[in-house]
């Protein structure tokens, strides 16, 4: 029972976001049956001018909302930050996080680059960031409970399956939720919520940050309601829950930009009030502006920050420091998932006759539909893989990106649609050096483990490509539309679907990283360590070595934390391997990897797998030594390892200000 309750707490989250992911998909392909991309293009020339700029405009009035959220994070924290800097890591870090995840790079990291170079202490930051973080899950649960009162058949699929009074029955701990927090405030000063510590404001702050919070989600559904064409019966207060319904989708599946689930719950939501390419019309230029728009902007002033911190001509222009380093790989990953969108929402549009039909025959050109869906499917996995490092997903990304521009150019789409996508090639190309990781595929010898997916992918690579290519009455149709067709025979069908199921998940099993090296503690382990000069204490609770067994280092265990104790000592590229064999180890285990006392060589890698680097060192001293960890969750109970000067609560003075604001 116990290790079911483990495997839950492992795997549920992931296992959740995929079914949401499979469910968009499906949801998607239905609504795109019956489109072309004329029909979008219609419906996105048919936009009125004045609601391109009522939407520019509350999405402007949206990033200043968030401005707040900081400004009073700031304050709550016991820090004044001028409002030009409080802007620009607002901006900055909501932007990235917005676009690639707070799974891949939270706009934590951000804020603690931005920050710490303004003279703010670790657990201030720290502050910050809770702060902000809380404040937007008070306003979705208190506009979340406002329309589940009032409109509850507006929630998609939930409003139409279950009955209204059981979803009115969720307004209780909605705004319980909220109204519990506020009062908490009057009397409380610290609650533990999930093993967390949360330093708790006083009530006028709590009040500001509801209200806040509300007028923030309100704006942002606004943006999108702009967009739309007037539909009977559509109030704003309905759209309201069908958006905040779509963004928790969003984030509860752990795609960047909540890409496909928020897109297709929003489909799904607005099906009975109009049709789908005035839908998806709308949708594009909405990711338009409160998404790619924003992310160039804060992406070209994060760069430019990184610029200005560094010294010499020759530094400024070839180097933008560790910040933006650690965004390149959960960017490109997002750029390559984004085009295995693209493939799939085509592969979900019908066929009416394309240019490349003349050139390469009928058969080529209806394959090329077949084939969208097939690359597209192929590409959200590889996406997964380039967050791990692999090096084989880097190659596999190449080769389906140049095969997906074909696709596109085969289909006779837009010379920027394929152009688009060679560009991602080019731009993961350029990226070779930060895919360092190897695979069992490529460390391992071949075993069963590895033949059998490897076997697998190549016999149903091939059958899909004889489906595609055979010239039948499904060759226009995408894979998984042949698993649903009523007129396809039920042996077609079983088959298209068991082959592609096995594609996905053979490629998934190729790009699992080589094996874990966590070994138990013991006399062995300790020699070991010693004989690479690493620590090896008296007591600890296991030991990490790289895939060469040429680094390594010993961890304690502490509650929900796994703490390394320093670098891995030994080969470099070895004991980069065994970081990442620590990191898969503790994402394994349901808990985080933390490092202490680690020196300036690898802090690229630790922040490559999500950790902050906090200096041991006082402030305006030069810090030699480093603290990396998930520190917008962690700090406060890793605090007893930071300097005194950097343990400190807020002044007495200072926090009754804070606690009166």
């Amino acid at each position: 029972m116990a290790g079911a309750a483990a495997s839950l707490r492992r795997h549920g989250a992931a296992v959740f976001g995929v079914a949401l992911l499979v469910g968009a998909v499906y949801v998607v392909q239905k609504e795109f049956r019956h489109l072309s991309v004329a029909d979008i293009r219609a419906a996105m020339a048919a936009l009125p001018v004045s609601a391109l700029w009522i939407a520019a405009g509350l999405t402007v009035v949206a990033y200043l909302v968030l401005t707040i959220y900081d400004k009073l994070g700031a304050i709550y924290a016991g820090r004044r930050v001028s409002w030009p800097r409080t802007m620009v890591a607002s901006f900055c870090g909501y932007a990235l996080a917005h676009n690639l995840g707070f799974a891949a790079v939270s706009g934590a990291a951000v804020r603690y680059r931005l920050y710490s170079a303004w003279g703010l202490t670790p657990l201030e930051i720290a502050k910050v960031v809770g702060f902000t973080s809380l404040t937007f899950g008070l306003g979705g649960l208190a506009l979340g409970g406002l329309v589940l009162l009032v409109e509850p058949e507006v929630v998609p699929w939930f409003g139409e399956h279950l009955p209204h009074w059981a979803l009115r029955l969720l307004v209780v701990p909605f705004w319980g939720a909220v109204l519990g927090y506020v009062v908490l405030s009057l009397f409380v000063r610290r609650v533990r919520v999930f093993k967390y510590d949360i330093d708790l404001p006083g009530p006028r702050m709590a009040l500001a940050q509801t209200a806040l919070a509300t007028v923030d989600v309100a704006v942002t559904a606004a943006i999108f309601y702009a967009l739309l064409p007037a539909a009977e019966g559509l109030t704003f207060l309905r759209f309201v829950g069908i958006y905040l319904a779509a963004y928790a989708a969003g984030i509860l599946a752990h795609v960047p930009g909540g890409l496909g689930v928020f897109d297709g719950a929003i489909m799904l939501g607005l099906q009975p009030y109009m049709p789908a390419a005035e839908v998806v019309g709308a949708l594009l230029v909405f990711r338009l502006y409160y998404y790619i728009v924003p992310l160039f902007i804060a992406g070209g002033l994060f760069a430019g920050f990184e610029v200005g911190q560094r010294r010499g001509v020759l530094a400024r222009v070839t180097a933008l420091g560790r910040g933006t380093e650690a965004l390149e790989v959960p960017a490109i990953a997002s750029l390559v998932a984004l085009a295995g969108a693209l493939l799939l929402f085509m592969g979900a549009l019908p066929v009416r006759g394309t240019d490349a039909e003349a050139w390469l025959g009928r058969a080529a050109a209806l394959a090329s539909h077949f084939a969208a869906s097939v690359v597209g499917s192929l590409l959200l996995v590889m996406a997964y893989g380039l967050l791990r490092r692999l090096s084989i997903a880097w190659w596999g990304s190449l080769l389906l990106l140049l095969n997906a521009a074909v696709v596109v150019w085969a289909r006779g789409e837009s010379w920027w649609l394929w152009g688009a996508v060679l560009l991602t090639a080019a731009l993961l190309a350029a990226l070779r050096g930060a895919f360092y990781r190897d695979a069992r595929l490529t460390r391992e010898p071949l075993s069963d483990q590895a033949l059998v997916p490897l076997a697998a992918v190549a016999v149903c690579g091939i059958s899909l490509a004889l489906v595609a290519y055979s010239g039948g009455p499904f060759s226009d149709e995408s894979w998984w539309e042949v698993v649903l067709s009523r007129e396809a025979p039920w042996s077609l069908r079983f088959t298209v679907g068991l082959t592609g199921v096995l594609l996905l998940v053979g490629v998934v099993r190729l790009l699992r990283p080589a094996r874990l090296g966590v070994v138990g503690w013991d006399d062995g382990a300790r020699r070991r360590l010693r004989a690479l000069g690493a620590l090896a204490p008296v007591q600890a609770d296991g030991a990490v070595f790289g895939q060469e067994q040429r680094a390594g280092f010993a961890f304690l265990k502490r509650d929900r934390i796994w703490l390394a104790l320093g670098d891995p000592a030994g080969d470099r590229q070895d004991a980069i391997s065994a970081i990442w064999r620590f990191r898969d180890a503790c994402e394994r285990a349901g808990v985080d990897p933390a490092f202490w006392r680690v020196g300036p060589d690898l802090l690229r890698v630790y922040e490559d797998i999500g950790l902050t680097a906090v200096p041991l060192a006082a402030p305006g001293e030069e810090a030699k030594h480093f603290l990396a960890c998930r520190a917008e969750r962690d700090l406060q109970a890793l605090r007893q390892l930071l300097p005194p000067a950097l343990q400190r609560e807020l002044p007495p003075g200072r926090k009754a200000a804070v606690e009166a604001t």
